[in-house]
């Protein structure tokens, strides 16, 4: 079998055959995408670029083309996991206490010429229905905090203000910034 018709054989039928494989491989993993399913499938066509180039046509291709696709994805699946695991360790969140004490939140350090409580607090009519829809989820405590922020007060003197701790602060001000919350304001 000569390499072109080797390759023929593969790339038929919109690559059919080599669809197949890769689909068998990815069969053992689960859980991907389409989008990542056309990734692998390229992953695919380089694999059977690098055959092409030491074509033994004394091999049963199928098994070799196979084993090939295998150590391929294998690789590439780790690489993937890597990234994800190396992403997760690197991402932080806004509301994480930083400092000493934790009374500030690392969103709390970021320069921002957005300040979500003076927005809730402006008074002009087409942000006064939003504020008030954002306002009403809120508990007394959380609508008390954002008054208090969109005055300038800072995250100690509203503690010591409203009697707490710094988690309880923490936790006020992660319901405050939750999503189901400020999706009203947006």
């Amino acid at each position: 079998m000569e390499t072109e018709q080797f390759l023929a054989d593969y790339y038929e039928n919109d690559a059919e055959k080599l669809r197949s494989m890769v689909d068998r491989i990815l069969l053992r993993f689960g859980g991907i995408s389409e989008m990542d399913r056309d990734d692998f499938y390229s992953v695919a066509n380089e694999v059977m670029a690098q055959i092409s180039l030491s074509f033994d046509a004394s091999r049963g291709p199928d098994g070799y083309v196979y084993s090939c696709l295998l150590k391929k994805i294998k690789t590439e699946m780790t690489r993937r996991n890597r990234e994800k695991r190396r992403a997760e360790q690197t991402a932080v969140s806004l509301d994480m206490p930083v400092g000493e004490e934790g009374t500030m939140t690392v969103g709390d350090t970021l320069v921002s010429e957005f300040d979500l409580y003076r927005e809730v607090f402006r008074e002009d009519e087409q942000m006064g229905a939003k504020a008030r829809a954002y306002l009403n989820r809120l508990s007394k405590t959380q609508r008390r905090i954002a008054s208090l922020l969109a005055e300038d007060y800072k995250p100690a003197e509203i503690q010591k203000l409203l009697h707490m701790k710094p988690g309880e602060y923490n936790g006020q001000m992660a319901a405050l910034h939750a999503y189901e919350n400020i999706k009203i304001l947006l």
